[in-house]
C-alpha cells in the first residue's frame, strides 16, 4: 500500500464528514474497531456507538486540514498518525493529534482504531 493511498483513505474520511450524514462516516470503520473521540470521554466499540457519535459530532460542521501527517504502511495494515485541525460550525478550531490504523479486509481498507484527542497545551 503506498502512503498516497492512506491520504486518500483519509480524505474520504473527510469527505464523509463533511457530508452530514453519521451512516456514511460509520461505513468507513470496521465492525470490531475502537474509536477514540475528539470531543467525548467515551471510548466507542461497534458500529452503532460510533454512528451515536457521529450523529453527534456531524452537528458541528467538521472539517478536518492536516498539519503534520506520519504514514506507515505494511502487507495489509497502515498506519497515519500526526496533528490536524478541525474546523466546527466555521467559526470554532480544535487543533487534536490523531492516528488512523486502517487494515485491508477482503477487498476494502477500514478504519480499525481511531484516536483522535485535543492537543493538552494551548
Amino acid at each position: 500500500m503506498a502512503s498516497e493511498l492512506v491520504l486518500i483513505l483519509f480524505e474520504q474520511w473527510n469527505q464523509a464528514l463533511q457530508s452530514g450524514d453519521p451512516k456514511r462516516v460509520t461505513e468507513l470503520y470496521a465492525h470490531d474497531a475502537v474509536l477514540l473521540p475528539t470531543i467525548s470521554d467515551l471510548v466507542r466499540h461497534n458500529p452503532q456507538e460510533f454512528k451515536d457519535y457521529f450523529i453527534l459530532f456531524l452537528k458541528n460542521e467538521p472539517k478536518a486540514h492536516l498539519v503534520e501527517s506520519n504514514v506507515r504502511t505494511y502487507t495489509n495494515i497502515a498506519i497515519h498518525s500526526g496533528i490536524y485541525h478541525i474546523q466546527l460550525n466555521q467559526n470554532r478550531q480544535v487543533q487534536a493529534r490523531f492516528t488512523f490504523v486502517y487494515q485491508k479486509i477482503k477487498t476494502q481498507w477500514l478504519i480499525v482504531e481511531h484516536h483522535s484527542s485535543q492537543m493538552p497545551e494551548q
